[in-house]
């Protein structure tokens, strides 16, 4: 099974993951980890990532596509995959289904952008598992403290209500016509990011079936 999650920044598209990951036992493969962990690890790419980053460019589609094919050639993926983050644009959908043929299944977790950005401004994370928690929706048991490995959350810097209107726009701009380019090819899965976790996990392995 090969999945694509679309959402804006906080629809829940890591905490679904997680959960798709348990029942189908797929791969995950989040593009934007990838390439921070080329960054901190100071590869020929990595660098290059650093640079177009700190010049505020976005990494382009071939290097993107370059990092995923060769992800997806790895032994975890024999079962399928799911990828976060990726593609963002369609352009790049048009070169993934290049790459594999089709996916099964584009999953949109559909969310206004006012809760969007409550739940941005509530995201912490911790620095030492990359478990992720939510100070509204999904909080650690133990406020500020990782219920995984006990380290110490953190929240990203770009957490902000001015940043966050900022990602969303960059979202609706790049991203959301991908809701289209999958409805057109009838692999389109349109979930309400304003139910519960619970019921969004429901809702997606209903559809998905067994």
């Amino acid at each position: 099974m090969k999945l694509v999650l679309i959402g804006a920044p906080a629809a829940g598209k890591g905490t679904q993951a997680r959960k798709l990951i348990d029942k189908y036992k797929l791969a995950y493969i989040s593009t934007g980890d990838m390439l921070r962990e080329e960054v901190s690890k100071g590869t020929d790419l990595g660098l290059k990532v650093k640079s177009v980053m700190a010049s505020g460019g976005l990494v382009s589609d071939d290097l993107i596509i370059a990092i995923v094919k060769e992800r997806i050639k790895a032994d975890d993926c024999k079962n399928g995959f799911i990828l976060d983050g990726f593609p963002r644009t369609v352009v790049q959908a048009e070169k993934l289904d290049e790459l594999i043929e089709h996916i099964d299944k584009a999953i949109y977790i559909d969310c206004p952008d006012e809760i969007l950005l409550e739940r941005i401004t509530a995201r912490q994370t911790c620095p030492k598992c990359g478990a992720s928690y939510n100070k509204i929706s999904v909080p650690s048991k133990v406020e500020g403290i990782c219920d995984v490995c006990g380290e110490h959350l953190t929240q990203r810097k770009d957490d902000t209500v001015e940043a966050g209107k900022a990602r969303l726009e960059t979202f609706h701009n790049q991203s959301e016509p991908l809701v289209d380019y999958y409805k057109k090819q009838g692999r389109l899965f349109d979930v309400d990011g304003t139910m519960g976790i619970d019921k969004i996990t429901e809702a997606i392995f209903a559809e998905l079936g067994d």
